[in-house]
């Protein structure tokens, strides 16, 4: 299709800490100073996460750095980025993170046909067992994919 998508970051620790039960499209309101960093990919997201407060879907600890070439007029670094949902949307992911243990993690940042956009991922926390058990299929994998490169020579 026409869809050009560029990745800006990703949020790996994410897909190591919760399991992601589902994931969700999402655009992200930003001033104009804020969308030029973004494309520069100055921002920081390690503990960020979503909140839905009075209908509305509020990212919060999404650092987006201040941009180089601008003037006085630039943008507060850390203030919480609202969330472009639909209605139906926002009440089923507050339905769902009602539920005991799930939370909305972002996931991904990416340009889509010009647009700053949002993989926002509802997610459970693993526990450490759980985690060990991650490490151990990724490391059984890499020793798999070794072998293979080896027979292949």
């Amino acid at each position: 299709m026409g869809e050009d998508r560029k990745i800006i970051a990703e949020n790996r620790q994410a897909r190591f800490n919760y399991f992601i039960e589902e994931k969700i499209e999402c655009g992200i309101a930003l001033e104009g100073t804020e969308v030029k960093s973004v494309k520069n990919g100055a921002i920081s997201f390690p503990d960020a996460f979503a909140e839905i407060s009075n209908g509305e879907v509020f990212v919060k600890n999404f650092h987006i750095s201040e941009y180089s070439y601008s003037s006085i007029f630039n943008h507060d670094p850390d203030r919480p980025k609202k969330l472009l949902l639909h209605k139906e949307e926002i009440k089923r992911l507050t339905r769902k993170t009602e539920e005991k243990g799930f939370t909305l993690i972002p996931l991904d940042f990416y340009l889509k046909n010009g647009r700053v956009k949002m993989t926002l991922g509802l997610c459970k926390g693993k526990k450490q067992y759980d985690k060990r058990e991650t490490i151990k299929e990724r490391d059984i994998n890499r020793e798999i994919q070794r072998e293979f490169r080896k027979s292949m020579e």
